[in-house]
């Protein structure tokens, strides 16, 4: 759709309801949210328990797309497309909204001009993670082995913040590694725990529960503070890399031109959701916190965050595809 039918299109819509009910029913119909990640990732898992809880507070009916791959483009830009009537929403991270803008030369969407926010919905650390295979038990081993063998140990990715993680690593470590890029996450941890690749920096919802369940090693946390849900793991920071850290976000996004109405639901929706009962099992298993916020304040943030992964990558000396 051309953005200057998105207007017309909602102003068609509330012409067709009367007045001053045009969007008192919301929701009527199921909501779409629609994910850039495979079926369990962080974002897969958030966007099912936000969803879940709407169910249970408003009984509207939530159903979750994925759809993986291209760095996040295809969820990002099919939200970008979609009727700007407040039944698609991106759940997405800092790897749409905030990173790609950096690592690549052209986006098929405007990580600002096509959305409408609607709330931040979470903030969180990574873990440092190896393949049992890898005969490093901590950071600093893990260091002198790349050192040892520069570019032949691999780390895989599937999101920006799984990437940066990594190169930041690089750069602050002084090592050299070799980079696989993954559509999502929990691929990457397929051939992690196949040791087709040695090492991966991703989340914790994804990496933890294979590091309890002894099928691979946890070296580091990525945040400024151990988490709480493994504190036998030292920070990165703390194990030798000093002043590493990084962190990722979630947030939910509507077309542009979604009516401001609309978005004040949705947004009251998905922050009581987000800080209710029924969600609370996936913000504690995962050491998730809770973040939400106006529509204003998450066009604020993502400005910042913008900015500082800007920073990053620059840094890291990562050249725009």
């Amino acid at each position: 759709m051309y953005p200057f039918l998105k207007p017309l299109a909602v102003a068609a819509l509330a012409l067709s309801l009367p007045a001053g009910q045009a969007w008192a029913e919301f929701p009527d119909k199921p909501i779409r949210f629609v994910v850039p990640f495979a079926a369990g990732s962080a974002t897969d898992q958030l966007a099912r328990a936000i969803g879940q809880a709407i169910t249970v507070d408003s009984k509207a009916t939530v159903v979750v797309d994925n759809k993986p791959g291209a760095n996040g483009f295809i969820a990002a830009s099919d939200v970008a497309k979609a009727a700007p009537d407040g039944y698609t929403v991106l759940i997405s991270t800092n790897t749409t909204h905030a990173a790609n803008e950096h690592l690549f030369k052209k986006l098929p969407y405007d990580p600002v001009k096509d959305y409408a926010p609607i709330t931040a919905l979470g903030r969180g650390g990574q873990i440092m993670v190896v393949n049992p295979q890898v005969p490093a038990k901590t950071v600093g081993e893990f260091i002198a082995l790349a050192k040892q063998q520069p570019g032949k140990l691999s780390f895989g990715s599937g999101s920006s913040s799984s990437r940066i993680a990594g190169e930041l690593f690089q750069q602050m470590a002084h090592v050299e590694l070799l980079h696989v890029p993954y559509k999502s996450n929990p691929l990457a941890i397929t051939d992690l725990l196949g040791n087709q690749i040695q090492m991966m920096i991703t989340d914790t919802a994804t990496g933890l529960p294979q590091v309890k369940s002894g099928k691979l090693r946890a070296l580091g946390v990525s945040g400024k503070t151990r988490s709480p849900l493994a504190p036998d793991v030292p920070t990165i920071d703390e194990a030798g890399v000093k002043g590493y850290e990084m962190s990722y976000w979630f947030a939910a996004y509507a077309p542009a031109g979604t009516p401001q109405p609309v978005v004040a639901k949705l947004n009251a929706m998905m922050v009581k959701a987000a800080r209710g009962d029924t969600a609370a099992g996936f913000y504690k298993s995962t050491g998730t916190e809770v973040f939400t916020s106006t529509p204003a304040e998450l066009a604020k943030f993502q400005l910042q965050e913008s900015g500082k992964w800007g920073r990053i990558i620059k840094a890291a000396n990562i050249q725009p595809e």
